[in-house]
């Protein structure tokens, strides 16, 4: 093992991350939370094109630092017949390979599944792609709006009369990312438990985040209804969406039982309003929806944020402020349980980010580090790992190897 080997209920299992940009970086660096040994492998150069998104500092790229922190960074050319053998090398040590390259491409570089399973037939194989390893769409080059538009999210997002939208972050990419790390952990699981056999993972992040939009086929299937756009105002429960605050901030409003309803009603004042026929239920409530959001929006409009809050809170009322980063940053909860999290950081000292999620309590992991610069670990790597020593390193470099 590498110095510095990470806790966690994953240590001891060692990771070689050859993909890219999120999804298939974020599950190897979910595992990299808890324990794993994870090493990520760039070419030599050019790296890991997420070193090129904003937002920057000094021009280093602040997204990469969350995205791979805690791995350990090495340079190779799987391309090139040494780098190839190298690679095979490090593979029959290794627990898991994360890859997102298109379908076909490991392949054509002489690393296909029977050759990695020659090295080492333990070895878990996590292939990340838009589609999926087979059909008509596989080979299609993949980005989060397209399995976003492709998995039914973008569809059934924003306003009834407006197109389509997106969210502000890329949510296709970190959805295959989890459903990436689980499915390696699992297969870990299953090797233990049956005699060492490896395992070769198809992640499709199209299928991903189809995937968590529960309802959406069997809505279809057995009611023949498409689901649209309904903007912030729920379709299942009333009141329930976004109102704007005195302030100009803005709160959410959920809660869809008579209980939770009457306790919504009493903070603004109208407790009596449960006792109306047309709010006695929850399926009426939703049917006069128009009615509550005029009652509760105007209301909620007349108080801040902070107040709005408190009193929905004292009521045992369901509302919640819609937090920008800085908010977060001050709140009392977040701060209590260290959710945002200082982290060493080559480059600035410290940075801060997201805490590991979830907690363990016998076995919690820790961010050993911000994500590094290229290349940062290939002493550690080649030489104390794989054992090559300084004139061999030096001819790699010189030859584009690492």
């Amino acid at each position: 093992m590498l110095k510095n080997s990470g806790k966690g209920p994953l240590s001891g299992i060692r990771v070689l991350d050859i993909s890219t940009v999120i999804a298939g970086p974020m599950a190897a660096t979910l595992m990299a939370d808890f324990g794993a040994e994870v090493i990520k492998v760039e070419l030599p150069g050019i790296g890991d094109g997420l070193r090129g998104f904003p937002p920057l500092k000094d021009d280093k790229p602040l997204w990469w630092k969350v995205t791979n922190r805690g791995k350990y960074f090495a340079t190779l050319d799987l391309r090139k017949p040494d780098g190839r053998e190298l690679f095979l090398k490090m593979v029959a040590e290794a627990d898991v390979v994360v890859e997102n390259f298109r379908p076909g491409t490991l392949d054509r570089w002489g690393l296909d599944i029977d050759t990695l399973w020659e090295a080492n037939p333990g070895l878990v194989v996590l292939r990340v792609s838009g589609f999926g390893q087979d059909g008509p769409y596989a080979k299609l080059p993949g980005f989060a709006r397209i399995f976003e538009a492709m998995g039914g999210l973008t569809h059934i997002t924003g306003d009834e009369d407006r197109p389509p939208m997106h969210t502000g972050y890329p949510l296709g990419d970190p959805i295959g990312g989890l459903f990436g790390a689980f499915a390696a952990v699992t297969a870990l699981l299953n090797r233990e438990r049956n005699n060492g056999k490896g395992e070769e993972i198809d992640v499709s992040l199209t299928e991903a985040t189809f995937r968590i939009l529960e309802f959406l086929a069997i809505e279809y299937d057995q009611l023949g209804q498409v689901h649209q756009r309904s903007g912030n105002r729920n379709q299942y429960s009333a009141p329930a969406s976004v109102y704007m605050t005195s302030d100009k901030r803005y709160v959410s409003l959920s809660g869809s039982t008579n209980r939770i309803f009457q306790n919504n009603a009493a903070a603004i004042g109208r407790p009596e309003l449960i006792q109306e026929e047309r709010f006695a239920t929850n399926p009426a409530r939703v049917k006069n929806s128009a009615e509550l959001d005029r009652i509760f929006g105007g209301w909620i409009g007349a108080h801040t944020q902070d107040e709005v809050v408190a009193t929905f809170r004292a009521a045992s009322g369901t509302i919640a402020p819609i937090y920008s980063i800085d908010q977060m940053f001050e709140d009392p909860h977040f701060i209590a349980r260290d959710a945002i999290t200082e982290v060493a950081d080559d480059d600035f000292g410290t940075v801060k980010m997201q805490n590991l999620v979830p907690r363990f309590r016998n076995s919690p992991g820790e961010i050993r580090w911000a994500a590094k610069g290229m290349g940062a670990h290939n002493q550690a790597v080649y030489g104390e790992l794989m054992g090559l020593d300084e004139e061999s390193l030096i001819d790699l470099k010189k030859r584009g190897v690492i």
